[in-house]
């Protein structure tokens, strides 16, 4: 009988033991930190984090350099070429504060080379032009008017010589993407810009945005 008392006490202090053991005081246990990736964010979608960005609204699918600025070209011994988007909302010609900056290195670029022009495109959608002169190249006010505030830009706020300046009037004729959505027609309401050195170079290429022949020169 004793023998029997003392295997069931032996029993108890067994089971006793081991639930003591498999019971832990959460108030020691040690917390452990996840270290989560860190994600980077570009909200203009060119690459280049929003915190190093210092072209924050560069439009889509344009070249950027690790500034996320518009990288500039160059040919060998020629000075760089660079080009310059800004698009516009339905029937303005007003110069959004987005494309500011682009603008301003676009000054920049000229002012380090005195012999560099820029040729300044306007163009239109087609809902912004009556439909009588949709079958024709016609001088359009809106698109001039869009031209002008970019050519004004660069002469008031960096004092770029006017003789360095060329506008031409595209109307419709330069599109870029279908008219039939609202987002092809946003596309097109635009100002397309190349800064060349026309006296040692004349770039027949890089105009993949519209053809020259299609504008007036006004």
């Amino acid at each position: 009988m004793n023998t029997l008392l003392r295997s069931m006490l032996v029993v108890l202090i067994s089971v006793l033991t081991l639930s003591a053991c498999q019971t832990a005081d959460l108030s020691k246990q040690t917390s452990q930190t996840i270290k989560m990736p860190n994600i980077t964010v570009s909200l203009d979608s060119d690459g280049v984090p929003d915190d190093l960005d210092q072209c924050p609204n560069t439009t889509e699918n344009v070249v950027v350099d690790e500034k996320g600025c518009p990288e500039i070209t160059s040919l060998i011994g020629m000075p760089p070429m660079m080009e310059y988007r800004a698009f516009f909302t339905k029937d303005s010609s007003e110069l959004l504060p987005q494309y500011h900056d682009e603008l301003d290195r676009v000054a920049e670029q000229m002012n380090n080379y005195d012999t560099a022009t820029i040729k300044i495109e306007s163009h239109v959608s087609k809902d912004e032009v009556s439909k009588a002169s949709t079958s024709m190249l016609q001088s359009n006010s809106l698109a001039k008017n869009r031209a002008l505030i970019v050519k004004n830009y660069l002469i008031l706020n960096h004092r770029i010589e006017p003789s360095r300046l060329t506008t031409l009037d595209c109307g419709i004729k330069g599109s870029i993407a279908p008219s039939d959505t609202e987002e092809g027609r946003s596309m097109n309401r635009r100002v397309y810009s190349l800064v060349t050195d026309l006296k040692n170079y004349k770039a027949n290429y890089h105009q993949n945005d519209l053809g020259s022949n299609r504008c007036i020169e006004f």
